[in-house]
């Protein structure tokens, strides 16, 4: 392998010149979590990876060597006529595998002698992995953020969306872990391992520029099944807020339009009202299934937020010592609605006191308009 580069390092800077970043694992390997951006040409697939491993513990290692030596060999040359049939003579790829050791080494190897300029990641996945690790648990992120918080229904997401449209730095952490909030969220979507989670989260946090406000939505440390880590949690914890308030049947009408596959999956939405964290009673549920059955979702989104999901709000809130930089009240949840109070939350970012980092602001209410 003495034409092969070996990489310490899986930091951005270091991977950046690559021309690709090749994943040599299985397919389940890389849907469980993978370096952001790689692509997936495993060597060996679930099955073959499987077969291999059984016969080297229970019958020969040289019988699985020689096995997985040709299957790895018809696998890649698969790849040469295919997926890297069109690679210029300069193509400079970087492939890792598992620990950097066997897998990868073959890929290395036979692209090397194509001609390419390949690297292989010294320790493989494991060494990327523990990077994020270290980033994302020990080191500390002096980011300047500003939540965005208000009742279910809000059009708080969309209103992120606006924000960065208008350049503003966004973390969206429900985008990140594939969940739309509350006991509801999860519903017809499947989340992404924690460890996908946190890559993508580190890759999302590197790319921010810690000398600007970065707005996110105001969440708990949990969204669905995947936590974030304590050093982001209390960043968030210290973090001002902007509230964005919407009458009740605005959200309503918005829930009912923008959460209607909810209710579609009968058995996952009973299952998920037996989940919220207040029991809301029998009579409340009840009436709630009643309006699923009906159809009548602009009734049931109604119902459920005023009753359960606003006053739950407003408990927390009391409680809540951040300062609040703003409380934009907006008449509807139409796009010029949305539209105007992204306007107002870039003029609030943008007020010295803020880019000062300090940590408290007077709390003031105002209207967001219409644009």
């Amino acid at each position: 392998m003495s034409d092969i580069q070996v990489i310490e390092s899986a930091d951005r800077e270091t991977l950046g010149p690559f021309d690709a970043i090749i994943d040599v694992r299985s397919p389940s390997e890389f849907a469980e979590d993978h370096v952001p951006g790689a692509i997936s040409l495993p060597v060996l697939n679930d099955a073959e990876r499987a077969e291999v491993g059984t016969i080297y513990v229970q019958e020969s290692r040289f019988r699985a060597r020689r096995i997985g030596a040709a299957l790895i060999a018809r696998n890649i040359a698969g790849y040469l006529e295919g997926e890297l049939a069109g690679k210029p003579g300069g193509f400079r790829p970087l492939i890792y595998c598992w620990r950097g050791g066997q897998r990868s080494g073959a890929m290395a190897t036979i692209l090397s002698q194509v001609g390419w300029r390949t690297a292989v990641l010294a320790g493989g996945y494991k060494t990327y992995r523990r990077r994020v690790r270290a980033r994302l648990y020990d080191d500390d992120w002096p980011l300047r953020l500003v939540l965005l918080e208000g009742r279910t229904g809000s059009g708080k997401t969309e209103i992120l969306g606006r924000l960065a449209a208008r350049g503003v730095q966004v973390l969206d952490l429900e985008a990140l872990a594939e969940h739309r909030g509350s006991v509801f969220g999860g519903i017809g979507r499947a989340q992404p391992s924690q460890k996908m989670f946190e890559s993508r989260l580190l890759a999302a946090l590197e790319s921010l520029d810690p000398e600007r406000p970065v707005v996110a939505e105001a969440e708990s440390s949990k969204i669905g099944d995947r936590m974030l880590p304590p050093g982001l949690w209390k960043a968030m914890t210290d973090a001002p807020r902007v509230a964005v308030a919407a009458p009740l049947g605005a959200r309503a009408r918005y829930l009912a339009i923008h959460y209607g596959d909810v209710v579609a999956d009968r058995a996952a939405f009973d299952a998920a009202l037996e989940r919220l964290p207040v029991y809301p009673g029998r009579k409340a549920l009840a009436t709630w299934r009643a309006l699923a059955d009906a159809g009548d979702l602009e009734a049931l989104a109604a119902d459920l937020v005023g009753n359960h999901y606003d006053p739950a709000y407003d408990r927390a809130n009391r409680k809540d010592p951040r300062p609040r930089l703003a409380a934009l009240e907006m008449p509807g949840l139409g796009a010029a609605d949305q539209e105007a109070a992204a306007d107002a939350i870039v003029g609030l970012l943008a007020q010295p006191l803020l880019m000062s980092g300090a940590s408290a602001a007077q709390s003031r209410s105002a209207p967001a308009g219409r644009s």
